[in-house]
């Protein structure tokens, strides 16, 4: 069985040709949800935490999706959410 990317895509197109009926997880909406943030560092720090407090481990899948410090410095980050079970 051939691994290139061509092959994958070949198979996966035929398993999707011989699906008939849509499963509900494909039409379940998508339920990510990303923020981007670009503050004062001090800021920054706060509306993680905040975020973190709103949406907790327990309930959601929150990350800092990414971050990085601009040249006029501030921080620049993506919070991402997903609810557990999602």
């Amino acid at each position: 069985m051939s691994r290139t990317p061509a092959a994958i895509a070949r198979r996966l197109a035929q398993g999707l040709k011989r699906t008939e009926e849509p499963t509900a997880a494909a039409e379940a909406p998508i339920l990510l949800h990303r923020e981007t943030f670009r503050l004062p560092r001090a800021q920054a720090g706060e509306t993680a935490r905040a975020f973190f407090e709103r949406y907790p481990e327990e309930a959601f899948r929150t990350r800092i999706e990414s971050w990085r410090v601009l040249e006029n410095g501030l921080v620049e980050f993506t919070m991402r959410r997903l609810p557990h079970g999602a």
